[in-house]
């Protein structure tokens, strides 16, 4: 893709949602404000932070100050530890919903992963407890699934979860996707649908349509085809959009029109 090309058509439209967005990771602590600015300037109206740790929270909870960030609390299984440590960290995030419950919306990033060391028996009770937190709290979940899509949805029904959420990052075929599309979940597009690899993603994103997707650039992981390397950032959030009309052969505007919707409706139902 040319990249000043999309810049261009990034420009020509505003209100993109980036629904996944780590500005609160330390690749930003010189220029946050900064890429805020860019962002704004190229059509992104809000991004969503998830959290990751409690000890980021109190640092979320001021960003979410800023009219352009949308805030989520949550435990990533990538940073869990122990039991005990778990145990102390959910009872904080009972009280900080209860707190925050105006500024927060939703309860993420939280899920299971099979790619790291992490025990997958305190993946399972960590996340099963964000579960029934978002239940009791009635916020939707943001979800972190890699090779785990199955366990996914058998902790959501055994947590009798009847609530809705956003699969981060979603790639792989449709009938993976199918089972969160029929609990009325939105898959979290991004990155990954610039390159080749991403054909049974691109091919999912077909078959699905709009009314199921939103926005997501990861940042500062999960860099687009041609930034390798190099720091992601919201401000690309155009070329995600540019690359899902350029499957639906609709136009960007049609794009991101669908899935600020689809974000703003998940958020607006808490």
């Amino acid at each position: 893709m040319d990249h000043s090309t999309s810049d261009a058509i990034n420009m020509s439209h505003g209100d993109m949602i980036d629904s996944h967005c780590h500005l609160d990771a330390d690749a930003f602590i010189h220029d946050c404000e900064q890429v805020l600015e860019r962002s704004k300037s190229r059509g992104v109206s809000t991004l969503h932070v998830p959290g990751t740790t409690a000890d980021k929270w109190t640092e979320l909870v001021k960003l979410s100050q800023h009219p352009m960030i949308d805030i989520s609390l949550g435990l990533h299984p990538y940073f869990l530890t122990d039991t005990t440590c778990a145990e102390r960290d959910l009872v904080q995030l009972d009280v900080a919903l209860k707190q925050h419950a105006h500024q927060v919306v939703a309860v993420g990033e939280c899920g299971l992963d099979g790619m790291i060391s992490i025990p997958m028996t305190l993946q399972h009770r960590v996340f099963q407890a964000q579960i029934t937190l978002a239940q009791q709290h009635q916020k939707p979940l943001i979800v972190h699934a890699r090779k785990t899509h199955h366990l996914i949805m058998q902790d959501l029904k055994s947590t009798q979860y009847h609530g809705r959420g956003i699969i981060h990052a979603f790639s792989g075929p449709v009938d993976v996707a199918k089972p969160y599309l029929d609990r009325d979940w939105l898959l979290g597009i991004g990155g990954t649908i610039t390159y080749p690899r991403g054909r049974k993603t691109q091919e999912t994103i077909k078959c699905v349509g709009l009314e199921h997707l939103v926005l997501e650039t990861d940042a500062p992981d999960m860099p687009l085809r041609g930034y390798q390397g190099q720091r992601n950032t919201p401000e690309r959030l155009g070329q995600v959009a540019q690359a899902v009309a350029q499957l639906l052969d609709v136009s960007v505007a049609r794009v991101i029109q669908q899935t600020t919707q689809n974000y703003q409706q998940l958020v607006s139902s808490t």
